[in-house]
């Protein structure tokens, strides 16, 4: 017969008298109801009132974290819980710890996370701001589909369950509200099996914490870090595409477009683009390299192989015939300059492309030594 697995019920704390107690007494109840073996622990991250005493009084194991922030209080408390299982949720008195069995039932079925969908749930009157309901949690709701391939109707809800194991890949690290979104972030990229269940959703009683703006910002912030495809590698490609084009077709002579002349100016804007398009790619490139590096499951199996397989002759030979072109086209620019008396510079298409080719083969270069430096750890 299979052991019966012991659970974890772990709430953050920070100023919660109001709250903390019914919260832990709801989930020593539900924890008795399913006759399951568990605990409650409380993650107190510096509280001032009398948080602490009515947590240990209702029968919690209260776990004191000095570092600031959710995350912070969150990491403390999973870390020292015992479960095999463990279940999150804010000690706020918003969710309601007596339905965790609810939680608890699609792990036994063989899921790693589920989510508490509190939009799949009631909510009760006032309990999250119409802004939050439809203009914020659907656009990280977004977001995290499109970066990750989660889709989840509740990114943002605080109430989850989870496998002690799955947690221990995860190996997260924020310690602010984001830490929420990088829960979600490193299971999809762990290929964890995640599922919903619709929750209650109750209004708080002691004022929010949380700065609407500011949180949302670090959510975003952090999902756009960590989907670098997204945020350098396509804007540069789309960026140095153009300005290639731009250089290449009026580097011969003036071309019309749309109506208009494209001349000598086209061209110069074109190797600005080229030269910048280039740099925002490298730091993608870069940011990829970087969690290749760490571990991190990131980016498709092409860039994983090309970084694996990277060697730094390889982006030599590559910046150095870049540079010798770039010095060839300028050399006989020089010369043909030179037989004229260096009076005016006719040759300006050929004196741009040729800063072009010479400048982005230098870039080539010195980015294939960052990057190789990156590889050094990995590959040994």
């Amino acid at each position: 017969m299979a052991r019966t697995p012991y659970l974890s019920v772990v709430m953050p704390c920070l100023n919660e008298e109001k709250t903390v107690a019914s919260c832990v007494q709801k989930a020593r109840a539900a924890i008795k109801r399913g006759k399951l073996r568990g605990e409650v622990i409380v993650s107190d991250n510096g509280s001032t009132d009398n948080s602490i005493k009515l947590a240990r009084k209702a029968g919690a194991r209260v776990v004191e974290e000095k570092r600031k922030g959710y995350g912070s209080a969150y990491l403390a408390g999973i870390i020292a819980a015992k479960g095999d299982w463990v279940v999150m949720g804010d000690s706020d008195g918003t969710y309601d710890f007596s339905a965790i069995l609810d939680l608890l039932r699609p792990l036994a079925d063989g899921f790693d996370m589920v989510i508490g969908s509190r939009l799949a749930g009631r909510l009760e009157k006032g309990s999250m701001p119409l802004l939050n309901r439809y203009l914020g949690t659907p656009t990280l709701n977004f977001f995290i589909r499109l970066f990750y391939n989660i889709k989840v109707s509740d990114s943002q809800s605080g109430m989850r369950a989870f496998t002690k194991e799955a947690f221990s890949r995860l190996q997260l690290k924020t310690t602010g509200m984001e830490f929420a979104s990088e829960m979600l972030v490193r299971a999809g990229q762990e290929k964890l099996k995640i599922t919903e269940v619709p929750i209650n959703y109750s209004s708080r009683i002691a004022p929010t914490k949380l700065s609407r703006f500011r949180d949302a910002w670090r959510h975003i912030r952090f999902m756009l870090l960590f989907a670098p495809t997204y945020l350098f590698l396509i804007p540069g490609g789309i960026i140095m595409l153009l300005g290639f084009l731009g250089v290449l077709s009026v580097a011969l002579g003036e071309i019309t477009l749309f109506g208009r002349l494209l001349n000598v100016h086209a061209m110069v804007l074109g190797s600005m683009l080229t030269l910048l398009g280039y740099q925002i790619i490298m730091l993608g490139v870069y940011a990829k390299a970087y969690s290749w590096t760490q571990g991190f499951n990131t980016g498709s199996l092409v860039m994983t192989q090309t970084l694996k397989y990277f060697r730094l002759e390889k982006g030599l030979y590559l910046g150095f015939l870049f540079a010798l072109l770039g010095l060839l086209v300028g050399g006989l620019t020089f010369v043909q300059w030179a037989k004229e008396g260096f009076g005016y510079l006719w040759a300006l298409r050929p004196a741009i492309l040729s800063m072009t080719f010479f400048v982005l083969g230098v870039q080539i270069i010195f980015s294939s030594f960052f990057l190789s430096i990156l590889g050094i750890e990995k590959r040994n």
